[in-house]
């Protein structure tokens, strides 16, 4: 979020953050618990980044159609988790997502 906030062309005079924490940036930052069904601006934001999250996930299908991006959008379903054990992680997977962090521990062995 720090970086998203850091490259926009203008700098905001604050930032409304949806959930508990806040990220520290050079301008203040309100944190608004449920804050996508409380501040029109938020729940705007959100409905932003899943439409964009979304067709990320169907152009990340299109280059690994084993894992089912298409259908899961990479929320750890079943299905999802099922792919990873059998597929293992791409490149594309976050490592800092417990069920991949798992596996490549896993496949990593033991360390000492």
């Amino acid at each position: 979020m720090r970086r998203a906030v850091e490259q926009l062309a203008v700098t905001p005079q604050q930032v409304l953050v949806d959930g508990l924490h806040r990220p520290r940036l050079a301008v203040p930052v309100r944190a608004i618990v449920r804050g996508d069904a409380t501040v029109a601006v938020i729940a705007a934001a959100s409905i932003l980044a899943k439409v964009a999250r979304d067709k990320e996930m169907l152009a990340l299908h299109q280059r690994h159609p084993q894992y089912g991006f298409d259908r899961h959008k990479g929320y750890p379903t079943s299905a999802h988790l099922a792919a990873l054990r059998e597929h293992g992680a791409s490149a594309v997977h976050r490592r800092s997502f417990a069920p991949v962090r798992v596996l490549l521990g896993a496949q990593d062995g033991p360390r000492p």
